[in-house]
């Protein structure tokens, strides 16, 4: 039988994921199918129970059951140990559940491979202190930045994120009013911008030789990005290449193969514009 795999979500009609899967399982020439399942709010762990008793292998998770997805996995990496939160669930060859991240390294990936921003000995400015950003943080932090500060509208979870990662290197939290810039990387980890939202950021955390970039995407730069640039942003990058490199490092895991993400991300590109 063909193996299954799928993201679950809610909503989940937006989601690119199987167009995804579906390329890479093309690329690699593996039989499978991967779709998209809406999942109501309280019945999330009945559905995965269900999935896997059927001829399902793995799954990817998305909003809004990442952190229950943490703790319904029979063990999990040490990426997702840290996190908190999984985003990637693969049935084991002695039926058990593990759990994953792949956010962190999709993220670090789109950012020194596919558009070679340096990592090491920066300055790196997050913003946001929920799930998204519980995910990268030790992924980041193994890059060796010279320092990481985490800011968010409520302060404590903002120090309540970094004194969780304080023992994997340099992170603090500030006020957003204690910021003093330029600041070499800069993450948005809210989709606030999506809405018209703009983080309460003074224009001098942004330098000639500053990256921004927001964790969400569009067929237009985030409201995020054209503040950014209008700012002088030396480059702004959105979240796209994040969304396909979590999900071929979710690919690898369960396949044992290693999908050419670029070339699919470069199509994802084009479909998003042509939109």
């Amino acid at each position: 039988m063909t193996d299954l795999y799928a993201v679950m979500g809610n909503p989940i009609h937006h989601s690119k994921s199987p167009q995804i899967h579906e390329q890479f399982a093309q690329q690699c020439k593996q039989n499978l199918v991967y779709s998209a399942m809406l999942v109501p709010v309280d019945g999330f762990e009945n559905a995965v129970q269900k999935f896997f008793k059927g001829n399902g292998r793995g799954l990817n998770i998305t909003v809004p059951f990442k952190e229950e997805a943490y703790k319904l996995a029979d063990s999990l990496t040490e990426r997702a140990q840290t996190a908190q939160a999984v985003n990637t669930l693969m049935l084991q060859d002695d039926g058990t559940i593990l759990g994953d991240n792949t956010d962190g390294a999709g993220l670090v990936g789109d950012l020194t491979l596919n558009n070679q921003v340096e990592l090491k000995d920066k300055r790196v400015l997050v913003i946001g202190a929920g799930g998204a950003v519980r995910g990268i943080l030790q992924p980041f932090l193994g890059q060796c930045p010279e320092s990481i500060t985490i800011v968010n509208r409520t302060f404590e979870k903002a120090q309540n994120l970094a004194d969780n990662f304080r023992e994997f290197g340099p992170i603090s939290a500030a006020q957003f009013s204690d910021l003093n810039g330029p600041f070499d990387v800069i993450i948005n980890g809210t989709s606030a911008s999506l809405n018209g939202e703009l983080p309460p950021l003074s224009a001098s955390v942004i330098g000639p030789n500053t990256v921004v970039y927001d964790m969400m995407y569009a067929k237009q730069l985030t409201d995020f990005l054209q503040w950014a640039k209008s700012q002088g942003a030396n480059k702004v990058l959105d979240g796209l290449g994040m969304l396909v490199g979590q999900a071929a490092v979710s690919f690898e895991l369960w396949r044992n193969h290693r999908p050419n993400s670029g070339l699919v991300l470069e199509g994802m590109r084009k479909q998003l514009q042509e939109a």
